[in-house]
């Protein structure tokens, strides 16, 4: 846990640093909230499945900080007139996510005794990121500022680190976690591990503002977030099915302010 800290720190630090550099720059800035609904993709109920896409969903809340290069807050005018600072912006970000977690599909719904270590065991993801993006506006961010009821659609990709802390439960056998006797069989001891940890996730997305004043925006962002390992959820059963580490899908809706 005090590996956990020190890492999560020092990404703090770096991404307090680049934000410092640039306010020196005397660029804008803007400040809103995000919430919504998060599919949480890993290694409980089956690939490609609606039940499970359906079923394994939870929620995520963040708060999110912008540089915007177009406008300058030192003197209250438009920066120099160039392409990257009339479309793009710096967003940087802190977030929490957490998704309850079971097995569904046709190997959780076969009634054979094989399967029922699968129906009784669930988990958690519970996520805490903080990280950086750089979006894309390829309309002109400086015409979509100035007029009222317009939309600014953009694109995003960064990085994040993420804190993880997993959990798992089974009310198979004996109910303990640490026993493999109490789990699907074909899955190999040491598959199930509930340890929190670190690790660096890639972030993309695609969405649209909306300009609601002159000084406030509403968002909606549509996420992918591909994370550096595979025991986000406490689960990593090495089958020939795991072909990929946790990852997940959100769709946030936001309101930002404009600072400067």
């Amino acid at each position: 846990m005090a590996l956990n800290l020190k890492q999560l720190t020092l990404a703090m630090l770096l991404v307090f640093s680049v934000k410092s550099v640039f306010a020196q720059l005397g660029f804008s800035h803007e400040i809103g909230v995000i919430a919504g609904p998060v599919a949480f993709q890993s290694d409980f109920g089956v690939r490609h499945d609606f039940e499970t896409n359906a079923g394994n969903t939870g929620i995520g809340i963040g708060i999110v900080h912008y540089i915007n290069f177009s406008y300058r807050a030192d003197c209250n005018c438009y920066s120099t007139d160039t392409y990257f600072n009339d479309h793009f912006k710096l967003r940087s970000e802190i977030s929490w996510n957490k998704t309850k977690l079971n097995h569904f599909g046709r190997w959780a719904d076969d009634p054979r005794p094989q399967y029922e270590p699968l129906r009784r065991h669930s988990g958690e993801a519970n996520n805490f990121d903080i990280g950086m993006q750089l979006e894309f506006f390829p309309w002109s961010i400086r015409d979509f500022s100035a007029t009222i009821n317009s939309f600014g659609p953009f694109i995003s990709l960064g990085v994040h680190f993420t804190s993880y802390n997993p959990d798992a439960s089974t009310t198979y056998g004996d109910g303990n976690v640490n026993n493999p006797n109490n789990f699907f069989a074909p899955w190999d001891p040491g598959s199930i591990d509930p340890s929190n940890g670190t690790t660096w996730s890639v972030v993309g997305s695609i969405g649209t503002r909306y300009k609601l004043t002159l000084l406030s925006d509403l968002m909606l962002d549509l996420r992918w977030q591909y994370f550096g390992k595979d025991w986000i959820d406490g689960l990593n059963h090495q089958l020939p099915s795991n072909k990929a580490n946790d990852w997940l899908v959100w769709l946030n809706f936001g309101y930002i302010y404009y600072l400067d």
